[in-house]
């Protein structure tokens, strides 16, 4: 593992994350999960979320459309959270999943739409 691409994924991860979950994430891993923990901040977020030829915003929107895609809600509803941190509206949130809707079916952008609205719910929560 390369510090140098760690330490960069860890800072991204919670810059976009936000500290507590990423912290929280290696916090509540064992030795059996904590391989993923080190891999997912090296490899997806310090090698691909580091690499300076798109911009963050543009990762995310991306990220939206695969995530909902893959039906992955757990990882969706995190990934619309960070969206919003990296300067992705609503409304340009709206128009990935209506992307998906067609491209991916009518069930995947449902979907996709119900977690983003209560991803939405819990930020306005915590901004309170």
């Amino acid at each position: 593992m390369s510090k140098e691409v760690f330490d960069r994924g860890l800072a991204i991860r919670k810059d976009v994350l936000g500290k507590e979950f990423v912290e929280k994430s290696f916090a509540s891993a064992d030795d059996f999960n904590m391989p993923m923990q080190e891999l997912t901040t090296e490899y997806c977020w310090g090698w691909c979320w580091g690499r300076e030829e798109l911009p963050r915003k543009t990762r995310s929107m991306l990220n939206l459309a695969m995530i909902s895609a893959l039906n992955r809600p757990h990882e969706l509803k995190m990934h619309v959270k960070g969206a919003l941190k990296n300067g992705v509206s609503k409304e340009e949130i709206r128009e990935v999943f209506l992307q998906v809707a067609i491209y991916c079916g009518i069930p995947a952008g449902v979907d996709a739409f119900r977690i983003a609205r209560e991803a939405f719910a819990e930020v306005e929560a915590s901004s309170k």
